[in-house]
């Protein structure tokens, strides 16, 4: 199997609901390997689902999801050192008191020293531009600011891929465009989760996600234009 490619294969999802399975994604196979690839859809088409099975957080009913070459399931902590993920709303990973607590949390394990742990995430927070909100609380941030931090933090462990949910979604049109153009500046293949018809526009390839299934594959100004004709 060649390196640097997502593959699903016969994949499918399900949960249990009440009266049963609730199918979240239908049999999916796709080869993923292109730098920058966008997930567009409708809500609740199953979008984030599919780009959280990359790094585990989901997990496939039937089917094989691997990673260059890994399995999530039998091999998620070596998948999660690959893949780094980022959610909508940062609140859900931002958990230190301050910036500088935070950023240096996701080092805890390539750093055992508390002050080289500090020096590390000052490095990291100067690569974003954030060496001035280090004693900041993370509760005192703006939403761009959160997001930057955040993704920040994730960024801090070098993971060679991005999962990015939403991520421009809860944030005002300059701080959308600021993040956008940072995702698409990463040296990271980025995976961005996206109803930002103009960022997906951006990326190489898309794929458009409705009722479960992929129903459109290719590059992603091609899909956009597609999803715009028929939404």
């Amino acid at each position: 199997m060649s390196e640097r490619t997502i593959r699903l294969e016969q994949v499918t999802v399900r949960v249990p609901v009440a009266d049963g399975d609730l199918l979240i994604l239908d049999t999916t196979s796709v080869e993923l390997t292109e730098q920058r690839i966008a997930l567009i859809g409708p809500n609740g088409a199953g979008k984030s689902t599919l780009a959280r099975l990359v790094n585990g957080l989901a997990t496939a009913t039937s089917g094989r999801v691997s990673v260059d070459g890994l399995d999530p399931r039998t091999e998620g902590r070596a998948v999660r050192r690959r893949v780094g993920f980022t959610f909508t709303d940062p609140a859900a990973q931002l958990v230190m008191p301050t910036v500088l607590e935070d950023i240096a949390l996701s080092l805890r394990r390539t750093h055992k020293h508390r002050a080289e742990r500090d020096e590390a995430a000052r490095a990291v927070l100067r690569t974003y531009g954030l060496e001035d909100l280090a004693e900041r609380s993370v509760h005192a941030l703006s939403g761009g600011q959160r997001q930057l931090v955040a993704m920040a933090g994730v960024l801090a462990i070098e993971p060679d891929i991005l999962v990015a949910d939403e991520p421009t979604t809860l944030l005002d049109l300059r701080n959308a465009r600021m993040i956008g153009d940072l995702l698409l500046g990463l040296r990271q293949r980025l995976i961005l989760v996206t109803h930002d018809l103009e960022l997906a526009a951006r990326c190489e390839r898309a794929l458009l996600v409705d009722g479960g299934r992929v129903v459109a594959d290719g590059p992603a100004a091609e899909v956009v234009e597609h999803y715009r004709a028929t939404a």
